[in-house]
């Protein structure tokens, strides 16, 4: 066993995210990371950008852990501009496949009043359990 996804009988599917995931392995805690690269330069400045940015933060970390995508067990969204989001769902879902494939583990997103950094409009926390 390494990660199975879990899914109450009866619930309808869910798309994009997990309900849950049951992993066994080394956890690895990813802090929150943002839209900017491996110098904190914020390349991107629309919403789309800083998230694939972000989301590359995170494979980064992951892979020097010796993890995948696929050890991804959860995903925790923090969020500046709600109507930002919901207005590009396709290419959210675009720039996450390019990022991380289509391995969807459990997520949550919170819409926040800003971050702490001034330009920032995403963050992401994540957690990845890498089978022994």
């Amino acid at each position: 066993m390494s990660h199975i996804n879990v899914q109450p009988e009866g619930w309808v599917q869910p798309r994009g995210y997990a309900n849950g995931i049951l992993a066994r392995g080394a956890s690895l805690h990813i802090g929150g990371q943002i839209g900017w690269n491996e110098n904190q330069v914020f390349e991107a400045k629309d919403f789309i950008g800083q998230m694939e940015q972000a989301l590359r933060n995170i494979r980064t970390v992951l892979e020097a852990a010796g993890g995948k995508p696929e050890h991804l067990v959860r995903l925790t969204w923090y969020v500046t501009d709600k109507q930002d989001y919901l207005a590009n769902q396709r290419a959210v879902g675009e720039a996450y496949r390019r990022v991380l494939g289509y391995h969807f583990p459990a997520m949550a997103m919170v819409v926040v009043s800003a971050l702490v950094e001034d330009e920032a409009k995403i963050e992401i926390e994540a957690t990845a359990v890498i089978p022994d």
